[in-house]
């Protein structure tokens, strides 16, 4: 075995091994944004359950006002299916899309039944209302954290699988499709800059 064999049998060693490493750290990536997808999970899960809870504490005040609880109940419903499509496949375009719509019909109506329930002061002033309300807002928060990990992992393994040179081994490793952000309604309207005009 000649000098020049033995330095191709090296190379071909050395970049097997780098392969390795691209694939390794591609699938690294990938179950860290996976992961971070479950957090957004249980956090949207928590939020769901306490929909219903809200819906009957508000019931119980807003005899007239059934077709906006429906809708509330309605949009949760939708939310939740959509949450469970987009865990079977998180950071899939279609999956993050199809949650983040149902996402903002959710807001939607959550948003109708707060304006509605402004003409019930008996409702607000309940100790169950103030605690429902108290908690969902904690967990809206809690929701929009775990959104904005989600996104930075999808962020860090798309920017790594579209660098040179994972870019060239990402596809035939599987890798395909970029992952897709998960961005609500609300996230366009915090990042629009305010106009103000004189």
């Amino acid at each position: 075995m000649g000098l020049s064999t033995i330095v191709v049998l090296v190379l071909l060693g050395l970049l097997l091994v780098y392969g390795v490493a691209i694939y390794n750290r591609l699938v690294t990536l990938k179950n860290r944004y996976g992961n971070a997808f479950a957090q957004i999970e249980v956090q949207l899960k928590r939020r769901y359950d306490l929909i219903p809870n809200l819906v009957e504490t508000a019931k119980a005040y807003m005899a007239h006002e059934r077709e906006t609880l429906q809708a509330v109940t309605e949009a949760r419903n939708v939310a939740l299916a959509g949450l469970q499509a987009a865990a079977a496949r998180p950071g899939e375009p279609g999956a993050m899309a199809e949650l983040a719509g149902a996402e903002g019909a959710l807001g939607a109506a959550l948003g109708r039944l707060n304006v509605v329930m402004e003409a019930y002061p008996d409702l607000k002033a309940s100790e169950n209302m103030r605690q429902l309300s108290e908690t969902l807002t904690s967990t809206e928060n809690r929701v929009a954290f775990a959104r904005q990990a989600f996104n930075d992992a999808v962020m860090q393994y798309n920017t790594y699988k579209q660098s040179f040179p994972p870019v060239l081994l990402a596809g035939p490793l599987g890798h395909r499709e970029d992952a897709a952000l998960l961005e609500f309604e609300d996230s366009a309207e915090i990042q629009a800059a305010p106009r103000v005009s004189f």
